[in-house]
């Protein structure tokens, strides 16, 4: 069975880029534009892995990490931060994420990451 990743982004490129390259991993992938359409998938589904911009136009993916890693049905999923204006240590000061990862980032070291949490 294909581990099921989330992808939160709100510019539209930047996640098909993201889609593309994890259906091509062989990943199930859902992608949300912002966290109402996020928290709605997970009321449906939890995934194996969740990807999370910062910046949403409805919120902050640090709220949703946040969220994510004090219930106790989600705070084992890898987190995977992505920003292109934050700073590793500010980001990590702020939730407990697996992973974060700069934009623009290298698609080869971004599908590594994402298999490093998710192999079975």
């Amino acid at each position: 069975m294909k581990k099921c990743i989330y992808v939160v982004e709100d510019n539209p490129s930047i996640r098909e880029i993201i889609e593309f390259l994890l259906i091509e991993e062989l990943y199930e992938v859902k992608t949300c534009p912002n966290t109402n359409d996020f928290w709605f998938q997970m009321s449906k589904h939890l995934p194996d892995m969740v990807i999370l911009d910062i910046m949403l136009p409805d919120g902050n993916g640090l709220d949703i990490c946040n969220t994510l890693k004090r219930n106790i049905k989600t705070h084992d999923i890898p987190v995977m931060m992505m920003s292109a204006n934050n700073h590793l240590n500010t980001v990590k000061a702020k939730c407990d994420a697996e992973d974060f990862i700069n934009k623009p980032f290298d698609l080869n070291d971004f599908a590594s990451r994402v298999e490093k949490y998710l192999v079975a």
